[in-house]
């Protein structure tokens, strides 16, 4: 039995929001319990406790949408890479990476990704996978590094035509057959998706050929009119259908899958969207660092449509997203009142909502029966805290950096800013070897 005690206890249940001092029960995987603290001291006086320090209790962060491969990327230049558009972007950085990362370097970048993910009080993940060297068995291997850092995953790999017939094949049954293995799996902690691309490196067949591998076993994750590319691939190369349409027409929308960026959509691909029932995921500052435009997500909830929000990749800091998301939103409407709404229901309804579907866990949430999934933040108020202005908080106040504590399924993985499952300096020490061994095939020389 673990008892958190001694911290504002943000719960998102609407039946009791905010607990002032407050404690979450624990029994294995299961919180058991959520109220004041000297209540649940008094009914569990055995149960170890883990001290919040007077700082905010909630319930850990999900991102539903990164990129694993990029992990071994942080402060990587490589030699000629100088994009001046997105396609440039993807073809000199990106697909040069995964073009390079072999089965340990897969590993490496999981390990990369999922320390720096709890380490901001991130809990669950939805990765997005590519590593065009060695495909079969990518996600089995990230799957193992999830196992053993003990973070939920969701996991798919991206297929695409881009490098020939037998890539996109393997890519295609590394997909189903992980999709099968999750299938069985009923500990509620890895999950799986049917990944692609995007439309423009993703031919009419090659979508048949998805749909007929996946056959019903999951729901579809693909980025969509993240840059015009998509757009102008459909129009002139598919009689003129756009993404979203095309997608329907191979039966790859619906209410399991989950569309990443959807920045360049018409009203009329909205509309497909919502009554597909097909889930949308945004990026901000990803969509920002690309230059690829700011999506058209105030409209999409006007029209009903569920939006999440996830980092791309270019941060593990969930907190980080939902401060630029409302940036940009606003500067993008040129109104500052926008926005706040739809934020907060992305990461902490939207986010959840997606997750409780995939891992059949309640998910996001801190009250009796739910996943033992939270994250402790430090955090000193100057000014009041209360239930009414918590997301205030939470906005101006709170960086991943300030998580002192992380909790994954009932398990303290990281506690006081130290991770306590496992030896992080071991890891990193392999990490670096694998990154050192990535860099020098992309730049030909030894580092």
């Amino acid at each position: 039995m673990l008892l958190v005690v001694n911290g504002r206890v943000v719960t998102r249940d609407q039946n009791q929001p905010y607990v002032e001092d407050g404690a979450v029960a624990i029994d294995g995987p299961t919180i058991v319990a959520v109220g004041p603290r000297q209540d649940l001291e008094r009914k569990y006086p055995d149960a170890e406790q883990v001290d919040a320090r007077g700082g905010i209790v909630m319930p850990g962060l999900i991102n539903c949408h990164t990129h694993i491969y990029s992990g071994l990327a942080r402060g990587l230049a490589i030699k000629g890479c100088n994009p001046t558009n997105f396609l440039e972007n993807l073809e000199q950085q990106w697909w040069a990476i995964d073009r390079k990362l072999y089965l340990d370097g897969t590993r490496a970048s999981a390990y990369a990704t999922i320390l720096d993910s709890l380490r901001n009080g991130v809990t669950t993940i939805f990765d997005h996978h590519a590593s065009y060297a060695e495909i079969p068995g990518s996600l089995f291997a990230i799957k193992d590094v999830a196992h053993e850092l003990g973070i939920r995953a969701n996991l798919c790999y991206e297929v695409s035509d881009r490098d020939g017939q037998e890539k996109c094949d393997q890519a295609i049954a590394e997909n189903a057959d992980f999709a099968r293995w999750a299938a069985q799996q009923d500990d509620g902690m890895i999950a799986a998706m049917f990944g692609g691309h995007a439309t423009f490196t993703l031919s009419d067949a090659t979508m048949d050929k998805m749909a007929q591998a996946n056959n019903g076993l999951t729901g579809f994750h693909i980025h969509v009119s993240e840059g015009m590319n998509d757009v102008y691939d459909s129009l002139q190369n598919h009689y003129g259908v756009r993404p979203v349409e095309r997608l329907l027409n191979h039966g790859l929308l619906g209410p399991n899958t989950m569309l990443g960026h959807c920045i360049h959509v018409t009203p009329g691909e909205m509309d497909i969207i919502k009554e597909t029932g097909t889930w949308l995921v945004n990026n901000p500052e990803s969509n920002m660092g690309n230059a690829v435009g700011c999506a058209p997500v105030l409209e999409f909830f006007r029209r009903g449509i569920p939006v999440c929000m996830g980092t791309d990749a270019y941060t593990h800091d969930m907190l980080e997203s939902l401060k630029v998301f409302l940036i940009i939103q606003r500067h993008n409407a040129g109104m500052p009142n926008v926005g706040w709404n739809e934020d907060m229901t992305m990461l902490f309804r939207n986010n959840a909502a997606m997750a409780t579907k995939y891992f059949k866990r309640d998910l996001g949430v801190l009250r009796e029966g739910a996943a033992a999934d939270l994250a402790i933040f430090d955090y000193k108020p100057f000014t009041p805290f209360g239930a009414d202005n918590v997301d205030g908080h939470i906005l101006f106040g709170l960086e991943g950096k300030n998580c002192r504590t992380t909790i994954v399924n009932g398990k303290v993985l990281y506690k006081d800013r130290e991770f306590v499952a496992y030896d992080e300096d071991r890891i990193n020490a392999w990490t670096m070897e694998q990154a050192k061994r990535l860099w020098g095939d992309l730049n030909g020389r030894t580092y």
